[in-house]
């Protein structure tokens, strides 16, 4: 991941539960939706082999990397498989070394300003707070009073209409996913609806 690229275009696509089956048409919809950032988590069955079968069949259109990465050994699978950055719900402090280490872009999640405040200190390239949609987007004002270069990603609750609140009031970057890879749409194979609800995050945020 180029962070520079993705603060151009700072929303995060999280898809989760999906199938082998499913990728390269999700691939494709995303793209043509203007997504150009992609987690995919990797508490999904075969998550590795979805990495791997996600870049091949975006050929450098997207930027890939894995989510709810929990362990080094997570760690080190997702990125034989092709991550570019890692992102996870907690700091995982071991996880976190490696990354910076290695100059890989990780998001490790926070929640209190206690934990935001670590996680940073920690060498994230931005904490991501979560589940953001119980304080919603007051609360990134509120953080970046005392933390005010830290960079924040928000996850949970993200909308289209209070999208740009959250950038207004902190956020650096946004994401979304059960909301738009919602089980029903991937269940019945609904790329067209997949699709228009990638559109709308895009549409706004250009």
């Amino acid at each position: 991941m180029d962070v520079a690229v993705f603060k151009k275009k700072p929303v995060l696509g999280i898809l989760r539960g999906a199938t082998l089956d499913l990728i390269e048409p999700l691939v494709e919809t995303v793209i043509e939706a203007g997504l150009e950032t992609l987690e995919i988590t990797m508490n999904t069955a075969g998550a590795p082999e979805l990495i791997r079968k996600a870049k091949q069949a975006a050929a450098g259109r997207l930027t890939l990397g894995a989510g709810t990465v929990l362990s080094i050994k997570d760690l080190k699978l997702a990125l034989k498989s092709g991550a570019t950055f890692i992102v996870m719900p907690v700091l995982i402090k071991d996880v976190v070394e490696f990354c910076v280490k290695n100059m890989i872009p990780v998001f490790p999640g926070a929640f209190t300003p206690g934990e935001i405040y670590q996680a940073w200190d920690a060498g994230a390239t931005m904490v991501k707070v979560f589940p953001a949609k119980f304080f919603g987007p007051e609360y990134f004002h509120e953080i970046k009073g005392p933390f005010n270069s830290v960079e924040l990603l928000a996850c949970s609750g993200v909308t289209p209409e209070n999208m740009n609140d959250y950038f207004a009031l902190g956020a650096s970057a946004v994401s979304f996913g059960a909301s738009v890879f919602r089980k029903d749409w991937l269940a019945s194979k609904d790329f067209k609806s997949i699709g228009q609800a990638v559109k709308k995050f895009m549409d706004i945020r250009g």
